[in-house]
């Protein structure tokens, strides 16, 4: 069926217009055969609640959103491909039509990557012609939610561990697909961790990529050379002062002897990394015996047991964050239409309703802090000291805002935190900032649902 005979999974740029849910197509059919796919059509994307015991999100993703948008379009090829399923035989020409010349002609508008979000705000808007608005939906959920969620979490155990203590990212093998791996680290990276083990993202950024070793260089050394001091002492060949990994056997007893080695001025050891055991009491033992190095752990780590670990007095320098970083609970953020051709528009589903209309943030401070947010229409007059957050980075399908440095992001992330209430920081039953709904807003909303119970 023509598209990859090879069966070649991996999702490059020219293939992002297909990665995507069938229905987005049919619906966008659909609006060809009805002739309203030229409608003009906003849909903005947030998140109805924020994961338990969350009090805010950090929003993240849009360069990679910027990026599909810019790249939308379908080759000839994968047209035929979609000729090819039969599932489209009573689609007119105008369908086609609109593949075949498809390109992004929208507005796209935006919070800045490193802001905290709050429920019912939206991150991310886009207004365009029916059909185009409606077939980036699952692009952009996938790459906002997943990156927003490692972002928030990466916050989080930044603010736990504290602003000393290296934070790398392990996550790459835990990750749910190669593709998320590389999301994964650049979130991490832009909300606070120091570096990456993986070599492709880090190098991509610009990043010098981190790491240590695994016990399989430790046992398979151990094995053919004699020794787990051979191990190390063969591993420091070649990466001198690297951490070595010293729980594969016995932590103490490898510790022990690498005090040996270093004061006979055998080896020069400036940091190991302690993946097992009860890390807390190791660390501390670690400490007595080689005051001056760097402790790193890791082993299923996150912000819930690093401050255990902190709580139960550990000494550890820095730590290396995988699988719960990278497979936590999903984001649960959704794409929904709120306005066609100038009608605002409303869901009214129980437990997933929806306000109408294109909206912006107003945010308030306090003393440096979150006050308040205010949710209101996008033409909202900012009362004093408010901060309107959406920005408008597409227009006319031109770029007119380019992307933000992995560096400023990481910066306002920061700042995103610094300006968070302690109640809203907390990292158990955190207190979300209040989101009034502006009077435009409400009256608006009534306005709609009394429309929509008339007819």
């Amino acid at each position: 069926m023509g598209l990859s005979p090879d069966r070649d999974l991996v999702p490059t740029s020219d293939r992002y217009s297909l990665l995507t849910d069938l229905y987005e197509l049919t619906m966008a059919a659909c609006y060809a055969g009805e002739r309203v796919d030229d409608r003009r059509a906003s849909f903005e994307l947030f998140a109805r609640k924020l994961p338990s015991g969350y009090g805010y999100a950090i929003a993240m993703g849009l360069e990679q959103a910027i990026e599909y948008v810019q790249n939308f379009h379908f080759t000839g090829e994968q047209i035929a491909a979609l000729r090819e399923t039969q599932l489209f035989e009573s689609v007119g020409d105008r369908f086609w039509d609109l593949l075949e010349t498809a390109r992004f002609s929208g507005d796209l508008w935006a919070v800045p990557e490193g802001t905290a979000v709050f429920p019912n705000e939206p991150f991310l808007r886009i207004e365009a012609p029916f059909w185009e608005a409606q077939i980036l939906e699952t692009y952009l959920l996938n790459t906002l939610n997943y990156q927003t969620r490692i972002a928030t979490q990466a916050a989080r155990i930044r603010d736990v561990a504290g602003e000393s203590a290296r934070l790398l990212e392990f996550g790459s093998r835990r990750a749910f697909s190669p593709q998320a791996s590389m999301w994964a680290a650049r979130a991490a990276l832009a909300a606070g961790f120091d570096s990456t083990s993986n070599v492709l993202t880090a190098l991509q950024l610009g990043c010098k990529p981190t790491g240590t070793m695994a016990h399989a260089l430790v046992m398979g050394l151990t094995a053919l050379e004699g020794s787990e001091d051979d191990a190390f002492i063969a591993f420091h060949k070649y990466f001198p002062g690297a951490p070595l990994l010293v729980d594969t056997y016995d932590t103490i007893a490898a510790v022990k002897r690498l005090k040996q080695k270093v004061e006979a001025g055998e080896m020069e050891v400036k940091g190991v990394r302690l993946d097992s055991g009860d890390i807390a009491a190791l660390s501390k033992e670690v400490r007595s015996l080689l005051p001056d190095i760097a402790i790193f752990a890791s082993g299923d780590l996150d912000e819930y047991e690093i401050a255990n670990l902190l709580a139960n007095g550990a000494t550890i320098d820095g730590y290396g964050i995988g699988t719960k970083l990278v497979s936590g609970t999903a984001l649960n953020g959704v794409y929904k239409l709120v306005e066609i051709d100038g009608k605002p528009v409303m869901k009214r589903s129980s437990g997933k309703v929806t306000y109408p209309g294109k909206k912006q943030i107003f945010r308030q401070f306090d003393r440096g802090l979150i006050s308040r947010d205010r949710l209101g229409l996008i033409d909202e007059a900012v009362r004093d000291g408010e901060i309107p957050l959406l920005e408008r980075v597409i227009a006319d399908g031109k770029l007119v805002k380019p992307a933000d440095s992995l560096e400023a992001i990481a910066k306002r992330t920061r700042e995103s935190m610094e300006s968070l209430p302690p109640d809203t920081r907390r990292i158990e039953d955190a207190t979300p900032i209040p989101v009034d709904i502006s009077d435009a807003l409400q009256s608006l909303t009534d306005r709609v649902i009394s429309t929509n119970n008339e007819q």
